[in-house]
């Protein structure tokens, strides 16, 4: 074990959002303060973090106070500038690392690290331009997806081809950013797997969840999935190989598709992840303790699972049933504190909970 932060420590959060609010409310459970860095006023960390900082990612005076405040930096998504990480990494440590953003940054990087660790994933081809597109599809063939390299969260920057015909449409959602062409997958379901690396290289993962996603959206979260004993070995074996390739220190979320071929990896997320959400109520340590213990030093909880969970999220106007849901029997509802509802926008997630089966 390293030596972990003192207590009253500040942990900085780059990020305000549902994530850096309960990483911070995760850091004061264990005796630490949390300093959120974020452009947006008043996001739904800044309730309870110790201090949030308003700037954007490419004011260098307030990066450089930030990282001067705080003892350690985490973050809560992984869209971060180059330069604002420049300056930060001088100053503090950062976990996870650059490495762990470099690959998660980019999907065509991210693919071809898995392919490189041996695993599997969908077939894939960088496409920059028309004729890219062409060979990529002469290639992979469709249906398929086009991705905007980087960027892009719950179902943006994507593009459907059904038929070759669909090429044109596809590039042009891409407003001529890079892309990736992927072929669809035959899978019966998706899984993803949250687990942990401390500083001093301990893995530690929870049960894997089966994850039901609405229009790119993931809705909802089934804990235990449906997976044989073995899959579920692997599926956990496969995210400590990922971590150990990384050298990573903190959460990260792994999703994969369960076809008769074998575990297929659609993506890694280098951050607490919102499939992991349902640990928060079936678990003694749930993943944002898990990972405010890894950048910290401390030594990793296990994540054993005490009951079986289903994780809802609460999108857009399904804020409105909070009244309803409130009554139910064994439902622990966890809201953001977001003021306006908009179609898409999380707006918190309830975890509904029975006894274990084992």
């Amino acid at each position: 074990m390293t030596d972990p932060l003192p207590a009253g420590s500040t942990i900085g959060i780059l990020g305000g959002g549902q994530l850096g609010r309960m990483l911070s409310v995760a850091a004061a459970r264990l005796g630490y303060r949390s300093h959120v860095y974020e452009p947006a006023a008043n996001p739904p960390a800044g309730d309870v973090a110790h201090r949030v900082t308003t700037a954007g990612y490419d004011d260098a005076a307030a990066l450089a106070a930030f990282a001067a405040s705080v003892d350690v930096i985490t973050y809560e998504f992984e869209n971060i500038p180059t330069s604002a990480l420049d300056l930060l990494e001088a100053q503090r440590p950062i976990y996870p690392d650059r490495r762990a953003l470099s690959v998660s940054q980019d999907r065509l990087v991210e693919k071809a690290f898995l392919r490189d660790l041996g695993l599997q994933t969908a077939p894939f081809a960088a496409v920059n331009d028309e004729d890219g597109l062409t060979g990529a599809l002469a290639e992979i063939g469709t249906p398929a997806i086009l991705k905007t390299r980087r960027l892009g969260y719950d179902g943006k920057g994507q593009a459907r081809l059904d038929t070759p015909g669909d090429a044109d449409a596809a590039l042009a959602a891409m407003a001529g950013a890079p892309a990736i062409l992927e072929g669809f997958v035959a899978f019966s379901h998706e899984v993803s797997v949250i687990a942990a690396r401390a500083r001093d290289g301990a893995v530690a993962a929870f049960d894997p969840g089966e994850n039901v996603h609405e229009g790119g959206i993931l809705r909802r979260t089934t804990v235990p999935a449906r997976l044989t004993a073995a899959q579920r070995t692997d599926a956990v074996l496969l995210a400590g190989r990922i971590l150990n390739a990384l050298k990573y220190v903190g959460v990260m979320g792994v999703e994969l598709f369960v076809t008769p071929k074998g575990l297929i990896v659609n993506e890694i997320a280098p951050r607490v992840h919102n499939s992991g959400h349902w640990t928060q109520d079936g678990c003694a340590v749930d993943q944002f303790e898990q990972h405010i213990r890894a950048v910290a030093g401390w030594p990793l909880g296990d994540g054993g699972r005490f009951a079986d969970v289903v994780m809802e999220n609460l999108i857009g106007d399904d804020i409105a049933r909070v009244p309803e849901i409130a009554r139910e029997a064994n439902a622990a509802l966890h809201l953001y504190g977001k003021a306006e509802a908009r179609p898409g926008r999380k707006m918190g997630h309830v975890n509904r909970i029975v006894p274990a089966r084992g």
